[in-house]
């Protein structure tokens, strides 16, 4: 998938997550990067900030915007079909949203996030 697609498809995964969720996103940055750190090659999807259950009142003075990055090679890499590449965009996003809204891996897993 060429970027420029896969960009659009990202954008097209945010467009899906419900107003009032996203009307909460508007301080947060949304990367799509090529590659994974290099410490965790296989990492899809990463939530850099602050949740906001752990927030006082918005971010304080001087703090970095809160970032979500989306790895572009990985989930290639994990995927077959273009089809598999747009669900696992989809997935990856709303799980890095859900961090961004306190939710953690083990509860995004018992709610049959994967």
């Amino acid at each position: 998938m060429a970027e420029a697609d896969f960009d659009a498809a990202v954008t097209d995964a945010l467009a899906l997550i419900p107003g009032e969720f996203a009307a909460l996103l508007e301080n947060t940055v949304i990367l799509v990067e090529d590659d994974a750190p290099p410490d965790d090659p296989g990492l899809l999807g990463l939530y850099d900030g602050v949740a906001l259950t752990e927030q006082y009142g918005g971010l304080e003075f001087g703090q970095p915007p809160n970032t979500i990055h989306i790895f572009r090679k990985p989930i290639l890499r994990i995927c077959a079909t273009r089809e598999d590449v747009l669900d696992e965009i989809y997935i990856t996003v709303v799980h890095e949203i859900a961090h961004h809204f306190g939710i953690d891996d083990a509860h995004l897993h018992e709610l049959g996030w994967e």
